[in-house]
Order: structure tokens, then sequence, then C-alpha cells
């Protein structure tokens, strides 16, 4: 009986010792809980990609235990590549640091590019707030009014491109090769802002933007009014519904009787408008805080506020999982070596 009675005591006190002990997951704070997660946006204020972290920044906090707070830090250059090697290859994989960049620097990993220090396909993908429809639009007042105008131009016009790689540097390209049209790239401009202001100023004809942001942020909306630029060409498979008179590239390829083989390299290159604007984080970040992550990040484009600021803003808020982002990187990233073999052809250019 004594013995029952001291195991029986021994058993009491070690189960009060573990209910206040504080190192017991069930009292241990979050991980998030005092701490601040930064987002790093890979081109200038005032772009969209700048505009929709700023907005994610504000609510994503509250969708994570220990509603850490929000940083947003503008790293520019390279077309955003120098953000997509920071998050990649420099920041702690910690889950303390996000980065949002260009979809298309996967193409920069797949031509070679000495510049690229990361593996598209092992990013720690978040989210992605909207899939995006891209466009080809030139100043009004320029003297390329139609696309048999800079197909005929005696002088290419002069398109702006934050960076080699980025869609606005390859886009024109791309449609010299599919369509037959030249153009010349003016690149080095930090982000989208800095572009349509070369626009404004006349330093620049041409821009390869997206639907999303030419309605959803300024100049865009106001140009779309006043008809400051003319739309001429859309790079979705069917029209987009505030687009309907501007054919697709998919159209003036069947006009121009375009082989199946360029065929294959748009739809290769246009394969980032279904990445969108994609949030990531370092490889090797703790696969709980990923999934902390992804969580909170399709929580807060479901947030009312957000939701409200979208509407206001006019921006489609179509989100992507970061499953989903995680399984496209990595098919992206397997292309056909006659494809690849045309890419380094075109991007060469």
């Amino acid at each position: 009986m004594k013995k029952n009675a001291f195991v029986g005591a021994i058993s009491l006190f070690i189960a009060s010792s573990l209910w206040f002990c504080p190192n017991l997951q069930a009292q241990a704070e979050p991980f998030y809980k005092g701490k601040s997660v930064r987002v790093v946006v890979g081109f200038s204020p005032g772009g969209t990609f700048d505009l929709w972290a700023r907005a994610i920044a504000q609510h994503m906090g509250k969708y994570i235990p220990g509603s850490p707070a929000f940083v947003v830090q503008n790293m520019t250059g390279g077309g955003s590549m120098i953000a997509a090697n920071y998050v990649y290859g420099v920041a702690k994989p910690d889950g303390l640091t996000l980065g949002t960049f260009t979809p298309s620097l996967y193409i920069e990993q797949l031509m070679g590019r000495k510049e690229v220090q990361y593996d598209w396909a092992k990013f720690a993908w978040i989210g992605n707030p909207e899939r995006t429809d891209r466009i080809f639009y030139m100043r009004a007042d320029s003297p390329y009014k139609t696309l048999e105008d800079i197909r005929k131009a005696a002088e290419p016009p002069k398109c702006g491109a934050t960076g080699v790689g980025t869609f606005s540097d390859y886009f024109p390209k791309l449609l010299e090769d599919a369509v037959g049209l030249k153009f010349n790239t003016v690149i080095g401009y930090q982000g989208s802002a800095d572009v349509q202001l070369a626009l404004e100023k006349g330093e620049v004809h041409c821009w390869a933007g997206t639907v999303q942001a030419f309605f959803g942020s300024e100049p865009g909306r106001t140009w779309a009014k006043t008809g400051f630029v003319r739309v001429f060409m859309q790079g979705g498979k069917k029209r987009h519904p505030r687009l309907p008179d501007v054919p697709t590239i998919w159209e003036l390829m069947d006009k121009h009787k375009t082989p199946e083989s360029t065929r294959r390299l748009v739809s290769a290159l246009l394969a980032p408008d279904e990445l969108g604007r994609p949030y990531a984080g370092s490889p090797g970040t703790p696969v709980d805080r990923v999934k902390i992550l992804r969580n909170a990040f399709m929580k807060v484009l479901s947030d009312p506020e957000l939701l409200a600021e979208a509407k206001k803003r006019d921006w489609e808020v179509n989100p992507t999982s970061g499953e989903q982002l995680e399984a496209m990187a990595k098919e992206v990233v397997v292309q056909p070596p006659e494809v690849l073999e045309r890419m380094r052809r075109l991007l060469a250019k």
C-alpha cells in the first residue's frame, strides 16, 4: 500500500509539473506573436504589384496566430529579379519574408541567364491574388494608328520595358515572331509606374501590360476614359469583356497563318498569366509556417475590407492557392527542347 501511495504521489507531482510547464505546445505562444513579416516587392511604388502588396499586408496579419505586423519593402532592379534572388538565397527561410515578383522570371531560368540565382520550382509558394490578361497598347497620338502602320513603319515604335526577361520585354519580340510586327524596346525602367510616366512624357510609344492593371489603377483608368492610349491587342484565348473590340494574339495568328511551332512558343510565353502576381517565401521555410501563410493568404482575399478596397479600385480578385502555384511552377520549368530553342532564339534578339 505504501508503495502504491508513493507511486501515486509521484504521478500526481509529474502531472502537476506538466500542467504548469510553459514549454508545452498547448501553452506555447504562436511563432508569429510579436514578429514582423516583410513583403518584398520587386517593383517601384505605385504599380499594381506594389498596390496589391500593401492591400494584402494591411489585413493578412489578423488571420495568422499571433497577429504579426506586415511591412512592405520595395526592392527594384532586373525586372524584379533582384527581389527574387534575395528571397530565394539571402532572406532567412523562417517564414518572416515573402516576395512578389513577375511570374515570367522562370523564363530567365530556362534561358540559363547568369543573373538567375533561384530555382523557380523550389520557392515556398504562398498564393496569388489575381490571374492576369495581357494587353498591348500605344499612345493614341502616335503615328501608329493600326497594326499595319507598325508593320510598315520605317522607324519602329519604342516600347518601354522594366527589365530583360520581363513580359514587357519579350512580348514585343513575340509579336515580331508571331505576326510580323517590329518594335524598339527600351529596357531599364524600375516599374510599370515609371514606364507609364515615360509614355506620358513621350519617351516611349507603347507598353505591354495587363487588363487588370489598366482598368484597376491610375493612370490606366483615366487613359481608358480619355482615349490617351489605344489598345491594339490582348493575349488571352478569348477577348476580355472590357475589350470586346480588341483582337487576341490568337486571332491574329489565325489571320496570318502562323505556324504551329510558333503557336507553341506563344503558349509557353503567355503561361505567366496563370501565375498572376505570385507571392513566395524562401525554400526551406518550415512546412507548418508555409501552411499558416497559405491559409492566411486565401482568407485575406475574402476579407470584407480588402474586397471593398478591391471593388473601389476595380481589381479582379481571382486567387490561386499556394498548392496550385507550386504545381504550376514545377510544370512551367519543364519545356520541350524545340520550344526552349525557339525561346533562346527569340529572346536573344
